[in-house]
């Protein structure tokens, strides 16, 4: 008779059983896990796409991209800003050089050398002016010409020769005019280049000699018989010099000079009506207030002819 024995069922597979039959991943430590900066974290990369060696991280993230595009932009902006300024500034010269196609071509040669010779004078640039005004160089070309390099210095910053070629051409401009100017007015310039800015009545005492030394006299008698004819003894030449048509009497004086106040005085009213404080305002000021110093000077120049007495 044969013996039945059951068998006991297998034993279930525990957890641990389990367990060891899953391969076994690294335990995370801070000391080989490679961290990433959270700025790289930001963009999303594709599954496929592979890191490139010799990149830096940030080439990954966006904010950091949009930050270069915007600086090549900025640098393109610049350059381009860069690349017109040039053009503006070779137009602007070429458009300098053009101010003098109108004049022949030998003149402008000779009013650049007279200029350079100026600039070349140094200290001695006041004898070189009044020697090529007594020799009639000096007109408007002379003047175009130093126009133009005062031009190209301010357009080019130069400041020292900004103030060098504004002094020069300010000087030439008031030789010019002295030339041209009638009489009364050069007399009028010379009386104000006789005071020396302190001893206001030993000027005035100055002009008055120099006054009645040009003035003829304004009685009924030198309206009869010339200039330098002595009423008392009857001597003296009878017929009046060659040059009588220059000379200047005291009444053209007054009516020049009282002209040239109004003028000046109305000037001055329009340029006092404006009144800021920036720079520029400041220095006009400052100018305005040399030319009533000066329109002052004037004024008591034109009643000390008004009230002249031989």
């Amino acid at each position: 008779m044969l013996a039945l024995t059951c068998l006991s069922s297998p034993p279930l597979p525990t957890l641990s059983v389990s367990l060891a039959r899953l391969p076994l991943l690294p335990y995370p430590s801070s000391f080989n896990f490679k961290y990433s900066h959270p700025s790289v974290m930001r963009r999303c990369m594709n599954k496929d796409e592979q890191l490139i060696d010799g990149l830096p991280k940030e080439y990954y993230d966006d904010e950091w991209q949009a930050r270069q595009r915007e600086k090549t932009k900025e640098l393109h902006r610049r350059r381009q800003e860069e690349d017109e300024e040039e053009e503006r500034k070779v137009e602007e010269y070429r458009e300098i050089g053009m101010r003098l196609k109108e004049y022949p071509e030998e003149d402008v040669r000779k009013a650049r050398r007279l200029v350079s010779s100026f600039i070349r004078a140094a200290e001695e640039v006041e004898e070189e002016i009044e020697q090529a005004a007594e020799k009639g160089e000096l007109d408007e070309l002379v003047l175009m010409v130093i126009w133009n390099r005062l031009d190209l210095a301010r357009r080019d910053d130069e400041k020292d020769a900004v103030r060098s070629l504004d002094l020069l051409y300010r000087r030439v401009e008031t030789e010019i005019l002295k030339r041209e100017a009638t009489p009364a007015m050069r007399l009028l310039n010379d009386l104000l280049n006789m005071h020396d800015g302190f001893d206001d009545e030993g000027w005035l005492k100055e002009c008055k000699k120099r006054m009645v030394d040009i003035f003829p006299r304004e009685d009924p008698f030198s309206i009869l018989v010339p200039a330098g004819f002595d009423i008392d003894k009857h001597q003296g030449p009878l017929r009046p010099p060659l040059e009588a048509d220059d000379t200047l009497l005291r009444v053209d004086f007054v009516r020049e000079v009282d002209a040239l106040l109004q003028e000046v005085r109305y000037e001055h009213t329009e340029a006092q009506n404006a009144q800021n404080f920036d720079p520029e305002s400041v220095a006009s000021r400052l100018k305005q207030q040399e030319k009533q110093r000066t329109i002052r000077l004037v004024e008591a120049l034109l009643d000390l002819a008004i009230d002249l007495k031989w």
